[in-house]
């Protein structure tokens, strides 16, 4: 089938977008509001996008129903500036299905998924306690297009537990940890436990020497 986007309506553009930009990686987003309290949204539109310098990007879309009224997350980056990137692992699922509940604006969703902070190292922020990594961020900029906001978030500090970290390299331990993705509608979701592929990137010289 073909589809042309512009005679699409936007949720339907959404559901054909949502099943081919998979397996997607999961940001649990923790912010503070202008008063001091804490919010934890999950988001799946979400991803690296350079190194240097470090910069992340996340896709979140207005409030619904009309209106260009933004989400929690997104309100409380540009008025505070900072936020924390907390990985979502196969043993948080449960407590990051929770934070996507739409609950009233003075309930916690931390407390309501039965979750505590830590202080971050460089930020006013927290990360989560149980999340076993964690960047923290500073906004870079947010570019407004549409109904969606486009928040690009500069990582100052990242945390992860010694036990998924090789030293060498730095690198990380993707095959222990255990992250898990976003698939294509609500509840789909991909775990990496025993699922990895390697496949070697091919040098030119050994590509001609198969040739």
């Amino acid at each position: 089938m073909d589809f042309e986007l512009e005679k699409l309506t936007a949720r339907e553009t959404y559901n054909l977008m949502i099943g081919l930009i998979a397996p997607r990686p999961i940001a649990l987003v923790t912010s503070r509001n202008e008063d001091g309290g804490l919010n934890a949204a999950p988001f799946s539109a979400y991803n690296y996008l350079c190194t240097d310098p470090p910069i992340v990007g996340i896709g979140a879309m207005d409030r619904p129903g009309g209106g260009f009224i933004p989400k929690d997350t997104a309100r409380n980056i540009r008025r505070t500036g900072e936020f924390v990137i907390n990985v979502v692992t196969e043993d948080l699922m449960h407590q990051m299905n929770i934070c996507a509940t739409d609950f009233p604006p003075d309930v916690s969703e931390i407390d309501m998924a039965g979750l505590t902070t830590l202080p971050s190292k460089h930020i006013s922020v927290p990360r989560l306690a149980q999340a076993h990594a964690a960047m923290e961020c500073v906004e870079f900029t947010t570019l407004e297009i549409g109904r969606s906001r486009i928040i690009l978030g500069k990582i100052v500090a990242m945390y992860i537990e010694d036990r998924f970290v090789d030293p060498a390299g730095p690198y990380v331990l993707s095959e222990d940890l255990h992250a898990v993705g976003r698939m294509n509608g609500q509840g789909a979701y991909v775990k990496t436990r025993d699922a990895f592929i390697h496949l070697p990137r091919i040098s030119y010289e050994d590509w001609q020497k198969s040739k």
